[in-house]
C-alpha cells in the first residue's frame, strides 16, 4: 500500500456511511452496527459502547471503542438518500414492466451487458434475476387466465374471455410479496441507473452536493480521521463525492486524514453505461490522488458485488499515476466459520451486507478486515492496511466499451 505523508494514532474519528439503493430508515444501520458490533467485540476481545448522537446533522450514533489498547471516540452518520430511492420505487405494476423492457434494452443496446458478463457472473445473474422473475410472474398470470377462461367456458362459452381478469390479481399478489422475492425492488434499482444511462439524475446530484458539504465541514474539525464508507451503490456515489471534494480543495493540508472504504461495490453496472462520463472521470481522478487512502473490499462469496474487480481498471480509465484502490478480499470462506458459512451461503442479499457484520473466524491480526476495528479502532485506514498486498485474484483487465470521461 502506498505510503502517505501523515501518520497518526486515532483518538477521535468521524465516519460517514453512504448506503446503497435502500428505501429503509437509517436506524436499520444503527441496529445492525449495535448488534453485530457487540458480537464481534465478544469474539475478538475488545469493548464497544453505543449512545445516541449528540451533535446536530444527519442521523447517526456515537461509539466508544476500547480496541487494541486504546480508547477511541467515533461519530457515525448515515448520509440518507432513502427518500430518493422511495420516490424512484413508487411505480405500479404496468410501469415496472415498462421499466423492465427499457432497462434491458439500454444494457443490451449499449453493449454493457455483454461486457459485464466478462467479469463476475454473480452480479450479472443478480441483474438478470428481476427480469426473469417478472417475466415468470407474467407467465403464471397468463396461465391462471387461461385456466379461468376454460372454467368459465364450460359454463358460458361466449364469456371465456373473462378469464383475462385473473391476470391482474395474480400480478398484484406477486407484487404484495415482493419483500420475499425482491423482483420489483431489484428492477427499480437497475432501472434507476439505466434510465439516465449512467449519468447521475439531478435530484441525486443535489443530494451528493449536500453530502460533500457535510464531509467538508468534518474535515475542518479537530478529529484525527474522516472515514467515508460507501456500500454497494453507495460506493460509486462516494467516489464522485470525494472526487468533487478534492477538486474543490476541501481537504486541508494539516487537517484530519481522509479515508475511503468501498464495500461490495457494483461500480461497473453504472460505469459501463454510455453516459457515465462523470463517474468514469471521477474514478480516473480519485485513483491518482494522495489526499486520501482508498481501500476496496469485496468477496467472491458475495454474488451481488463485482468481487475483486478493480473498479478503475475494469472501467478502462486507469492512468499511469494510478495508486488506488487497494483491492482486498473479505474472504468469507476463511473469515466465517464453516458452520456460519453454511448458514449464510445461499442467503445472497444477507451476504451482500456481511461487510457490515461480525466475522467469527478472524484471527485478530493487523490487516484483517474487521469493520468495527476500522470504524472504532485506533489506526487510520491507511495504517491498518499499510502492509497488505492487494489480492492476487483481483481483476484489472479493461473491459468497458465506453471509456469517455467528462471534461
Amino acid at each position: 500500500m502506498t505510503a502517505m505523508a501523515k501518520v497518526r494514532k486515532v483518538r477521535r474519528r468521524r465516519v460517514f456511511y453512504i448506503p446503497g439503493y435502500d428505501p429503509f430508515h437509517p436506524r436499520r444501520y444503527r441496529e445492525l452496527y449495535r448488534k453485530e458490533g457487540a458480537t464481534q467485540a465478544a469474539l475478538s476481545g475488545y469493548r464497544m459502547t453505543l449512545r445516541p448522537k449528540a451533535a446536530p446533522g444527519p442521523y447517526g450514533w456515537h461509539v466508544t471503542g476500547m480496541i487494541e489498547g486504546a480508547e477511541v471516540e467515533a461519530e457515525i452518520e448515515v448520509l440518507v438518500w432513502s427518500d430518493i430511492v422511495k420516490s424512484s420505487m413508487g411505480h405500479g405494476i404496468i410501469a415496472t414492466y415498462l421499466q423492465l423492457f427499457r432497462t434491458a434494452w439500454i444494457y443490451i443496446a449499449s453493449g454493457a451487458l455483454f461486457r459485464l458478463m466478462r467479469l463476475r457472473k454473480g452480479p450479472v445473474i443478480a441483474a438478470l434475476y428481476p427480469i426473469a422473475m417478472l417475466l415468470a410472474q407474467f407467465g403464471i398470470a397468463l396461465l391462471a387466465a387461461a385456466i379461468a377462461g376454460r372454467v368459465i367456458g364450460l359454463v358460458a362459452p361466449p364469456l371465456n374471455w373473462l378469464g383475462l381478469i385473473a391476470i391482474w390479481p395474480v400480478l398484484a399478489l406477486f407484487r404484495r410479496y415482493d419483500n420475499k422475492l425482491y423482483a420489483y425492488y431489484l428492477m427499480h434499482d437497475y432501472a434507476y441507473s439505466a434510465r439516465w444511462k449512467g449519468a447521475y439524475p439531478p435530484e441525486l446530484e443535489a443530494r451528493m452536493a449536500t453530502f460533500k458539504a457535510r464531509i467538508a465541514e468534518a474535515l475542518e474539525t479537530d478529529v484525527d480521521e474522516v472515514l467515508v464508507v460507501g456500500h454497494s451503490s453507495g460506493a460509486h456515489l462516494a467516489i464522485s463525492i470525494l472526487a468533487d471534494l478534492i477538486r474543490d480543495s476541501h481537504v486541508p493540508m494539516h487537517g484530519p486524514q481522509l479515508s475511503f472504504l468501498s464495500l461490495g461495490h457494483v461500480v461497473p453496472m453504472v460505469s459501463f453505461l454510455p453516459k457515465a462520463d462523470r463517474l468514469r472521470a471521477d474514478l480516473h481522478y480519485l485513483s491518482q490522488r494522495d489526499e486520501l487512502a482508498w481501500v476496496d473490499v469485496t468477496a467472491p462469496g458475495d454474488g451481488c458485488a463485482f468481487a475483486l474487480c478493480d473498479p478503475v481498471a475494469v472501467t478502462g480509465v486507469a492512468g499511469p499515476a494510478k495508486r488506488w484502490p487497494l483491492v482486498l478480499s473479505a474472504a468469507f470462506t476463511q473469515t466465517l466459520s464453516a458452520e456460519r458459512w453454511r448458514e449464510l451461503r445461499w442467503r445472497f442479499f444477507r451476504l451482500h451486507f456481511q461487510y457490515l457484520c461480525a466475522f467469527d473466524a478472524l484471527s485478530g491480526t493487523l490487516g484483517e478486515y474487521d469493520y468495527f476495528r476500522i470504524t472504532a479502532g485506533p489506526l487510520t485506514l491507511h495504517d491498518r492496511f499499510a502492509n497488505r498486498a492487494p489480492s492476487k485474484s483481483r481483476i484489472e483487465t479493461p473491459v468497458s466499451r465506453h471509456t469517455s470521461m467528462a471534461a
